[in-house]
């Protein structure tokens, strides 16, 4: 027992660093009418708890009201995009996997910034990755700390 609670503690000074956009994705939420419900929120599954980075409901603007938004934000910081993109998008869908089961009333999205999303239209290889694992996207300018595009 020692030895798990050891482990889940390791786990979770991890999990809880923020990435480095994590306040300009929160504030472009909260500019585009989003309440912020959860920093982070913690999605329980079976034996596991996993920590997305925020949860955000709607209640302005007549298309969206009521809606329920999970959003994992990713800098992509290293040399290599591709493999940012694998991690991220794997994460994304075990994120998924468990919202579907424990909370299917919310949205998993992954921020990006506008800079990130530019660099991974060019590449071939991101393109038809996400064409076979598909995730919802929400693209955020950094300088103006605003959404720039919703992708589902």
């Amino acid at each position: 027992m020692k030895l798990y609670c050891a482990v889940t503690q390791f786990y979770s000074a991890a999990m809880s660093k923020r990435d480095k956009i994590h306040y300009a994705v929160r504030n472009a939420l909260v500019k585009d009418g989003w309440e912020i419900t959860a920093d982070p929120f913690e999605i329980e599954y079976e034996d596991a708890v996993l920590r997305a980075d925020l949860a955000a409901d709607r209640t302005l603007a007549a298309e969206r009201a009521g809606e329920k938004i999970v959003v994992e934000i990713k800098s992509f910081l290293s040399a290599s995009p591709v493999h940012e993109l694998q991690a991220a998008v794997g994460q994304y869908q075990m994120y998924l996997m468990c919202l579907e089961a424990v909370a299917p009333e919310h949205q998993l999205y992954l921020a990006l910034s506008e800079a990130v999303w530019g660099k991974l239209q060019k590449l071939r290889i991101a393109q038809r990755f996400l064409q076979r694992f598909p995730a919802r996207l929400l693209i955020v300018n950094l300088q103006t700390e605003e959404i720039v595009l919703w992708k589902s």
